[in-house]
């Protein structure tokens, strides 16, 4: 009896741990978390009027700096997590208050909720985002199409502009542009792209210059196939995947470099949320109120990573050279 018992716990051991060991499986060849953030970012952009608890611009004054649902309301003299007093908990030196309006994360210094102002935010920033990579990918893979392909002169100037473009400090030229133009979305969009096309440009050009070279490429001149044919018909689809990949690494830089002028006042102006501006006006209250800058930053900082990890898998899933799993 007592045989029988210990190999039904062995066989209850080794089923854990093969099912530990599919699911660690899993995690390595998909990445699970990072679409999970994606995709709860996409929806929670697409659906914030349906998601969000409140008003994104509303103030309420009489919740400045309210703090999240955590923390006990306002007159309760003990901790309601451990029963503990109030004064014995120092990092509860805050309280909630209990008006009509619940902020779940919080509120801001002019009492508007930072769950509903962070969901918003990431309208902004996706928007922004979306509309500046795809103006950078366009010109980027065209330049880069232009200079592998015709070489000689044309690359040269291409690359020449290049190498200037990625010369130039961006985040003064951003800064420049901004307050000389306005602080209109285009201007924002135009700022951003600039950004994003160089490293494509440089990509695209050497695999342009791999996949001329080929066969099915040279069939295609004899056979008297048009220049643009080759170029976007025969030469195009061997770099969709590189495209892609830079793409979708630069998604994060994209909307890190947005959250960085919105800090510094040169992005989307206020009231509209923008994550970046949110950080901002959370600095001068760290030491009471901590939770203005923290999440707000933490939402970028998770969106920033969830595309890197995203980009690092489809590179390594894409190029047989790096692919591990």
């Amino acid at each position: 009896m007592a045989q029988a018992t210990a190999n039904l716990t062995d066989i209850q051991r080794a089923n854990r741990q093969d099912l530990l060991s599919r699911f660690l499986y899993v995690l390595r060849r998909w990445p699970i978390f990072p679409i999970f953030i994606i995709l709860t970012l996409i929806v929670s952009a697409v659906f914030a009027p349906f998601v969000s608890p409140n008003d994104p611009v509303k103030q309420d004054l009489r919740a400045k700096t309210d703090a999240p649902f955590w923390y006990p309301a306002c007159g309760t003299k003990t901790n309601p997590i451990n029963g503990n007093e109030m004064k014995e908990v120092p990092w509860l030196d805050s309280c909630r208050q209990t008006g009509d309006n619940f902020y779940i994360l919080g509120a801001d210094p002019l009492g508007r909720g930072l769950l509903t102002r962070i969901i918003y935010g990431s309208r902004v920033s996706l928007r922004l985002a979306a509309v500046a990579i795809i103006v950078g990918t366009v010109v980027g893979t065209s330049l880069g199409l232009s200079a592998g392909y015709f070489g000689g002169i044309i690359d040269e100037l291409i690359m020449r502009l290049t190498d200037i473009a990625t010369a130039i400090p961006y985040l003064l030229l951003a800064l420049i542009i901004v307050i000389v133009f306005g602080q209109e979305e285009y201007v924002i969009v135009g700022v951003l792209a600039l950004a994003s096309w160089p490293g494509i440009v440089r990509l695209v050009r050497g695999q342009t210059l791999q996949l001329k070279s080929l066969d099915y490429v040279s069939l295609a001149m004899i056979a008297g196939a048009s220049t643009p044919r080759i170029m976007y018909r025969h030469i195009l689809p061997g770099v969709t995947n590189t495209i892609v990949v830079a793409t979708t690494l630069q998604v994060g830089s994209i909307i890190l470099a947005e959250s960085i002028l919105s800090f510094l006042g040169a992005g989307v102006p206020p009231p509209t949320p923008s994550w970046g501006s949110m950080v901002s006006d959370g600095r001068d209250y760290l030491s009471s109120a901590w939770w203005v800058a923290f999440f707000p930053g933490m939402a970028i900082f998770l969106t920033v990573l969830a595309f890197n990890f995203i980009g690092d898998w489809l590179r390594d899933r894409w190029d047989p050279r790096l692919r591990q799993l």
